[in-house]
């Protein structure tokens, strides 16, 4: 029994194909292209002889072939769809369409060269029939080239300024959440940031320093009794109104005790959001090594059942044994933990020179005055110029980390990227503050190849989706590119995207983020930002509504 007969309209494009050249094996191979796979070898038509005899063969041309027919080109894969009711047809006309881009959505493994419509904040249609009809918008960007994917973001920032955010917004960040701790309680923080006050989305975690402050104790001191339950008191009550998580840092705030570390993770479990961890300690020299920092955190997500999360690993916690400390959090997870780990991009990393980071810093990290540089500064220090900087708590980059301490915890599964920054308008900030997200799409995935784009992409989108959206309802439509999503989407150029900000001059914006959609809404083209109403939406938690 013969098949379905191809239609006129089929025929005469592949005639139309080859007359041009193109046979359908090309036609999959500039698909592939588009969507970054890898083309297959190219294949010879089979060659058979037409069987003739003997007597009759001809004796001075090649035989008589054959060719068979190539093989079709591949469907495109499943459109990935999280609300079936939000789908438009592709025949009605949307308020944006971004069209001809490669697609990657990290959480469905979409990657493909399609067209996107967005209708007002929410993708409602995925094209990826190169023979349809193109979409209709009252905006459309041309994404010929270029990456389309979900906004990126950041999990480890601080409260939006009203400056340090527009940056982000050019290193292609549409959600800025402060996991590294908000400086107020959530009522007052989430009245001080309202709706529309900032060009991307944001949120956070309530900060154990900053209630340790309210209660009046000094970083050396250690809360107990009344006050430590006043406390974890606090920490409920900022989860009740609005924040997604609880953040401790106890290298700077060396009282915080063990138990004071278990009792807030075991608020953290009891409510289902994670407990972000800047570890207590970020050398490796006995008493209180980078593993033994590890090591406490692994165990209070053991006998909590808190999903932990490690800061920036690459600084604390993992420098100079990140193997190590990477296989006991691995083995952590393999026995059935919950943690995670994110890092920023960069070798180095800054504080203030009269933190409690700093003391025996020499010792510590095993680096000298020449290691260090002043924020805003091209010049490295010497003995009195750190005299110098250190009468005025300069904020202080070490150059005390190794390139694998960046790499290996790059090639984690469970590890995220995250900036540790917002730029202050006195610019006094680590370059990690506006560069972060390009710099691992430029130098760690194209021009040193530590991991791919598709892993990468994942690392900014949907893996802090998936850490925090379990209280955080808003992000099970953030972080991914399918129909229904939030239209929350950075569309960048993967042959020039780069980062420019330097120790010297961190106010620098990155390259190569060419379009970027907040709720709908262009914030940023390649002319610059827009002049719309800023679309940033607060983020909170469900835990006062449940």
């Amino acid at each position: 029994m013969s098949g379905p007969k191809p239609s006129g309209g089929s025929i005469a494009r592949r005639r139309l194909l080859i007359a041009l050249g193109f046979g359908a094996t090309n036609v999959a191979v500039l698909r592939r292209l588009g969507s970054g796979e890898a083309p297959a070898p190219e294949q010879q038509p089979q060659q058979t002889a037409t069987p003739v005899e003997a007597a009759d063969a001809p004796t001075t041309s090649a035989p008589a072939t054959v060719v068979s027919e190539p093989a079709a080109p591949p469907e495109p894969p499943p459109v990935p769809v999280l609300d079936e009711s939000a789908a438009q047809g592709t025949d009605q006309p949307f308020d944006l369409a971004i069209v001809g881009g490669r697609v990657i959505d990290p959480a469905s493994g979409f990657d493909y060269v399609a067209s996107i419509g967005i209708s007002g904040s929410t993708v409602a249609a995925i094209s990826a029939d190169p023979e349809a009809p193109p979409l209709q918008a009252a905006t459309t960007i041309d994404a010929t080239g270029l990456v389309v994917s979900p906004g990126f973001i950041d999990i480890l920032s601080y409260s939006p300024n009203g400056y340090g955010e527009w940056f982000k917004l050019a290193d292609g960040v549409t959600t800025n959440l402060g996991m590294h701790g908000l400086d107020n309680r959530a009522t007052n923080w989430f009245a001080a940031h309202p709706d529309g006050s900032s060009p991307i989305h944001f949120g956070g975690a309530s900060d154990h320093a900053f209630v340790r402050q309210v209660h009046g104790l000094e970083p050396y001191d250690t809360a107990a009794g009344s006050t430590l339950e006043a406390m974890l008191t606090d920490a409920r009550a900022d989860l009740r109104n609005g924040f997604i998580g609880l953040h401790m840092q106890p290298e700077y705030t060396p009282g915080t005790s063990a138990d004071a570390l278990l009792a807030h993770a075991a608020i953290a479990a009891e409510h289902g959001v994670p407990l972000c961890v800047h570890a207590r300690y970020s050398d490796n020299l006995p008493p209180g090594t980078n593993l033994q920092a590890i090591s406490e955190l692994v165990s209070a997500a053991r006998e909590t059942g808190a999903h932990v999360h490690v800061e920036h690993i690459n600084s604390t916690g993992g420098t100079g044994v990140m193997a190590e400390a990477l296989g006991r959090i691995d083995d952590a997870i393999d026995e059935g933990l919950s943690m995670t780990a994110c890092i920023y991009p960069y070798t180095f990393w800054a504080t203030y020179l009269k933190s409690a980071r700093y003391q025996d810093w020499q010792e510590k990290y095993g680096i000298g005055y020449g290691d260090l540089q002043v924020a805003g500064t091209s010049e490295r220090l010497t003995e009195q110029t750190f005299a110098d900087a250190y009468a005025a708590n300069s904020l202080t980059a070490a150059f005390a980390m190794s390139p694998e301490d960046v790499d290996l915890p790059l090639q984690a599964g469970f590890v995220m990227v995250g900036s540790d920054a917002i730029l202050e308008q006195s610019h006094n900030n680590h370059p990690r503050s506006t560069g972060c997200f390009s710099r691992v799409l430029g130098h760690y995935v194209r021009e040193r190849q530590v991991l791919d784009l598709p892993t990468a992409l994942a690392k900014m989108t949907i893996q802090p989706a998936r850490l925090l959206e379990g209280r955080c309802p808003a992000l099970l439509r953030k972080g991914r590119l399918g129909i229904g999503a939030d239209a929350d989407i950075t569309v960048f150029d993967p042959a020039t995207v780069t980062d420019r900000s330097t120790i010297a001059d961190p106010a620098q914006e990155s390259l190569g983020i060419q379009w970027v959609v907040v709720e709908g809404r262009v914030a940023r083209s390649p002319d610059g930002f827009t002049a719309v109403q800023p679309a940033g939406r607060g983020l909170r938690s469900d835990i006062g509504t449940a």
